[in-house]
């Protein structure tokens, strides 16, 4: 029998147990403003293994594209039935799902405008600090525009982008080494 530990178990997956109360996969309840949309994926390990216990947590502006945040200038005018987050869990298979609004455009560097998009942290088995991402909508205006999408080498950026299915649906997988691995960013 071997002590050392491995990747496989250097955090969790025991802190699911005191995440689970918090799973929101309604992100936006019917009563909030806006275009209700829904995602669905899967999170893949470096081998391209789903993982059967990822946390997805979900932050985003409202349809206006204002935050749920005192700090925002216009928080004021937020929608107050829209939260602006949500934790999702995933399946035995890695895939995960939640529905919420489009959010709106949101002011960037230098006050440039960024597309709407939400802010993805990814918390797994063998990291000691949440992944960072940004989910892209396929079909919303501004993505050409964006100033920190236009950060990501071009041939990098389709890994932030979920693309539509039809009828409000999108598809976004989370890959977290590898071929195709997502960008994942440092805050």
């Amino acid at each position: 029998m071997s002590f050392q530990s491995t990747p496989w178990q250097t955090v969790g997956p025991y802190y699911r147990l005191g995440l689970e109360p918090l799973y929101r996969t309604d992100i936006a309840p019917s009563q909030a403003q806006g275009e209700r949309v829904q995602v669905q994926g899967q999170v893949f390990d470096g081998l391209g293994v789903p993982v059967s216990d990822a946390v997805l947590e979900i932050w985003q502006a409202d349809a206006q594209g204002i935050y749920a945040h005192p700090e925002d200038p216009r928080h004021a005018d937020h929608d107050p039935a829209f939260a602006g987050w949500g934790r999702v869990p995933t399946d035995e298979q890695g895939r995960f799902a939640f529905t919420t609004v489009r959010p709106g455009s949101v002011a960037g560097p230098g006050g440039q405008a960024q597309a709407p998009h939400l802010m993805v942290l990814v918390f797994m088995r063998g990291l000691l600090r949440a992944a960072s991402a940004r989910l892209y909508f396929s079909d919303a205006p501004g993505n050409a525009e964006d100033p920190i999408l236009a950060l990501v080498p071009a041939e990098r950026r389709a890994t932030l982008i979920a693309q539509a299915q039809g009828n409000g649906l999108y598809h976004w997988d989370v890959r977290m080494q590898g071929e195709h691995e997502t960008v994942f960013f440092d805050y």
